[in-house]
Order: structure tokens, then sequence, then C-alpha cells
């Protein structure tokens, strides 16, 4: 692909250091976090799928959430492990594309899940009698596919843009993965048509899925102030305790990396709150749904029982 003058075949991942000994102790603590993702989301999966009392709706959106949360991890944690112990620091052309495109998708998908949940919480809350009703499983299905149909349609608009962005020869990536702020400083001109989409796509998968999640909660605080007793209010307030979290965590540091102008981008900065937002945060979301929750603790006391029992 000329871009420049220049052909550019491959990048170069710069990473997090290049102390070999700071590079082996990384590689360590990557590979320990990425093995406690994969767990936790699989047996959070697991639990899901074999114990009856968790085939709720909620519990549904949480299990595709896990799943995506292993895929979106696997996008990045394997190649930093590879930096980490490599001297080979190059990604192709065609590797750097893939790996821009699915982080774009899972990103954009699980901000539109987040707002599925948003919504199941609010119809839980609400009208507790109908919620069987009003969540029915035709329409979770569809909210699941319309999450990564519009996540990934999305990203097919950010990465056919931002490949065709003059690079001028450069291939250095001050980074560990592809992504928009240091790619758009490898740029030579970043035009304001560039901008703009990237504002489009912000506003239409970060934006409007925060509205929607604050309107569903708007109306779930009212409901839950009508509740009259203060164990019921605390029970219900319970039940959204961890999407809250959950949504502040990640809503946060996307917004962070992604609603600035491209001029006032920061890599050493930046790199800090990505690797939160695409390591740390999927090995963080089945515990943040399942320590307090009662219903898993007892499927995974009662997994555990039939597995001692098994053997």
């Amino acid at each position: 692909m000329e871009r420049g003058n220049h052909t550019v075949t491959e990048f170069i991942l710069v990473g997090f250091t290049t102390d070999p000994v700071m590079q082996l102790v990384l590689f360590m603590v990557f590979l320990g976090v990425y093995s406690l993702t994969v767990v936790a989301n699989a047996t959070l999966i697991v639990l899901i799928c074999n114990d009856s009392r968790l085939h709720t709706p909620m519990y549904f959106f949480i299990g595709n959430l896990s799943f995506l949360d292993v895929w979106y991890s696997s996008v990045y944690t394997p190649k930093i492990l590879m930096t980490c112990i490599s001297e080979d620091k190059s990604i192709s052309f065609a590797g750097c594309v893939c790996q821009f495109f699915f982080s774009a998708g899972l990103a954009y998908s699980e901000c539109y899940l987040l707002a599925a949940l948003a919504y199941d919480r609010y119809a839980a809350i609400s009208n507790p009698l109908l919620y069987a009703q009003t969540m029915s499983s035709r329409l979770c299905i569809c909210l699941v596919v319309y999450s990564y149909t519009g996540g990934f349609v999305n990203a097919i608009i950010l990465t056919s843009n931002t490949f065709t962005l003059d690079f001028c020869g450069d291939n250095v990536i001050d980074d560990f993965f592809c992504d928009v702020p240091p790619l758009v400083k490898l740029a030579c001109d970043v035009k304001e048509s560039y901008q703009a989409v990237l504002y489009f796509l912000l506003a239409s998968n970060v934006i409007t899925p925060t509205a929607l999640i604050l309107a569903s909660y708007v109306f779930i605080i009212a409901a839950i102030l009508r509740i009259r007793s203060t164990q019921g209010r605390r029970k219900a307030f319970s039940t959204c305790s961890s999407h809250l979290v959950s949504v502040t965590l990640y809503y946060g540091s996307i917004l962070y990396i992604y609603s600035r102008p491209s001029s006032s981008y920061s890599l050493e900065r930046d790199k800090m709150v990505s690797t939160f937002y695409t390591v740390l945060f999927p090995m963080l979301n089945p515990m943040i749904y399942s320590l307090r929750n009662k219903d898993v603790k007892e499927a995974l006391k009662k997994l555990i029982w039939l597995t001692q029992s098994d053997v």
C-alpha cells in the first residue's frame, strides 16, 4: 500500500519498555492476567449455561459479555506476550488492519450490550410482574444480534477511513497495539473529514448508548423511590450496582481516549488508559458481576460439588 511515496508493509510496535528485565516481568504479568481473564469468563459462561437459576435475560446478557471479553482480550494479549519475549516487534500491515478492525468492532459491541443490559435492569425493576414477558427470548437475541451488527458495521467505517491515511513511510507505532491515537500520530495530514468520522462514531457508538443507559437509570431510580420498604429499595439497587460499576469503568476510559481532538493525543498517558480497558477490564468484568451475586456463588458451589462427586 503506497502512502507518501513509500510502501508500508508492516508496523513496529514499541510496546511498554525496551528493558529486557521489565519485558520479562510484563510478560509474566500479562500472562497471568490473560489466563485469569479466560478462566473467569469461561467459568461464568459455563455456570450460566448449566444452572437453571441463571437462565434469565440478565444472565443471558452477562454471558454474552463474558464471551465478548474473552474474544476482546485475545485480540491484544497474545501479541503483547510475543512482543515482550521476542526481538521481533513487527506486525504486518494486514495484521494491523485485522487487529484494529476486531478491536473496534468488539469495543463498539460491548457499548451496545451494556446499554441492552441497562434496559433489562429497567424492565426488571419498573415492572417485575411483566419482566419475563417484556424481556422475551426473541427480544434478548435481537438485542445481542443488533449489538454485534452495529459494532462491526461501524468498525468497517472506522477501519476503512483510518487505513487510507497517508503514513509518510514512518511505521513505528508507539503503543502495544494498532489503535487510533498512534496511527493518527504517524499520519502526514489528518483531514477534518476524518476527525468528523471519529466524532460520528463516538456519538453513535458511545454517546448514544451512554444516553440510553442514563435514561434507563433515571426511570430505575424513579421506580426504586416508589418502593416503600428500605429492604426492597436496597435489593432493587443491588441488582444494578454491578452494572453501574462496569459501565462507569468502561465508558470512562473509552470517552477519555476517543473524545478528544487528535492534536491532544498523549501516547504515553493514553497507553496506560488503553491497557485498562483492553487487558484489565475483561478480567474484572466477571468478578464485578459475580463476587456480590448470590445466585452465581450458589451455582459455583454446585458446580464444584458436582465436580468433586464425579472425581
